[in-house]
């Protein structure tokens, strides 16, 4: 699955969130999230598909009506019947900003995986609409996404499983709570299958706003670990046992902060306050 081509070369921002992200103080990923989503005159579309709690999507709901948003509609897909719904496709195609909300990744992709909603995520995102998801709707905005892995900092063959994402990028390959539950190990495992994408790894309360020319802006409290395997030298994922450490070599990271840059293009990182 290759991103959906953008119209006029501008497609919105992809934010993803890792999760526990700030709801009752300055609320800032949130809040800006609504910002670029059109600010006063936002029309949000929340999806809370991935969470099993009844409330969740009048949460978020309520939470974006308080940043200034003009609209807030909550789509509650349970069924993959759910999709076919002409009012909720309508609501979708006139929204602003959308929002993935947290919970089981799975849910996502066997729920809209193929359906009419991911297809016009997709075109949305293409015209420049932002698409955003916190936790599990941040794993399924990628071209991969990480459907399960165990803990731990050292990649092992097995650790890792991706199944399809939305494909709005195909650029990352995105985890999340990643300090708070140690995923590093499976991050890299992913990478170590094909190097080809940066790993993007999001603290709680953490999110990358990645602006329509691929460059990615840390807003939150936590850090994002990025990993850059195009250099990779060597990968003994082909032959390493389920279970066992994987050797990588010549692999960069950086720990970026709030306010840091990283340009998926030119893979080069930039402190916050530099140019």
């Amino acid at each position: 699955m290759s991103p959906s081509k953008a119209k006029d070369g501008e497609r919105g921002y992809i934010v993803p969130v890792g999760g526990a992200e700030d709801k009752v103080g300055p609320s800032d990923i949130l809040r800006r999230f609504v910002e670029v989503s059109g600010g006063k005159h936002a029309r949000m579309a929340i999806i809370p598909t991935a969470s099993s709690l009844g409330d969740t999507g009048a949460r978020y709901q309520k939470l974006f009506k308080n940043l200034g948003a003009r609209e807030a509609d909550v789509l509650a897909y349970v069924e993959r019947s759910d999709a076919a719904r002409e009012d909720w496709l309508e609501k979708l195609q006139h929204a602003t900003g959308v929002f993935l909300t947290g919970g089981n990744q799975l849910r996502l992709s066997t729920v809209l995986g193929g359906t009419q909603v991911a297809k016009t995520l997709r075109r949305l995102n293409a015209r420049g609409v932002p698409v955003g998801g916190t936790s599990a709707g941040a794993a399924i905005l990628s071209e991969h996404m990480i459907a399960m892995g165990a803990e731990g900092p050292t990649p092992k063959g097995g650790m890792a499983t991706l199944v399809p994402g939305l494909g709005l990028t195909n650029r990352v390959v995105i985890d999340q709570h990643f300090r708070q539950r140690d995923r590093l190990g499976r991050l890299l495992t992913a990478l170590a299958y094909n190097p080809f994408a940066v790993g993007i790894g999001l603290d709680e309360d953490t999110a990358a706003f990645v602006d329509p020319h691929d460059v990615i802006e840390v807003v939150g409290n936590g850090a994002i670990t990025v990993v850059d395997a195009a250099s990779l030298t060597h990968s003994s994922m082909a032959d390493t046992e389920e279970g066992k450490p994987v050797c990588l070599t010549d692999i960069r990271i950086h720990i970026l902060t709030n306010g840091a840059r990283y340009n998926l293009h030119t893979r080069v990182a930039t402190p916050p306050g530099r140019k």
